[in-house]
Order: structure tokens, then C-alpha cells, then sequence
């Protein structure tokens, strides 16, 4: 099965989140926590856009 990318833009933007977050929080918990977050912000978008797209076919 194919899997569906992230556009570009919005993979390089969670690159850099990934650095700032890790260079930032020294926490190993609280690192993985705040990772976990930031994908599940941007899949759950992509996920539902994903949904609609099917419902509308």
C-alpha cells in the first residue's frame, strides 16, 4: 500500500518544530509528549480531509 505524504511545506515546518522542541525541553517524556502532539495535529488534518474526499466520491 502507497502511503500519503505530508505536502513540503508542512513536513519541513514539523522538522524544525522536532529541533526547537528537543533543543528546548530538556525532559525525555516531555519531548516524546510534545512530538506525539505536533503529528497528531498535522495527520489528523490529513485524515479528515482524506474522509471527506472519499464521502464525496
Amino acid at each position: 500500500m502507497l502511503k500519503k505524504r505530508l505536502p513540503r511545506s508542512q513536513r519541513k515546518y514539523i522538522r524544525k518544530e522536532k529541533a526547537r522542541i528537543r533543543r528546548e525541553v530538556l525532559d525525555l517524556k516531555q519531548q516524546e509528549k510534545l512530538i506525539n502532539e505536533l503529528y497528531k495535529k498535522f495527520l489528523k488534518d490529513k485524515l479528515t480531509k482524506v474522509k471527506e474526499k472519499n464521502e464525496n466520491k
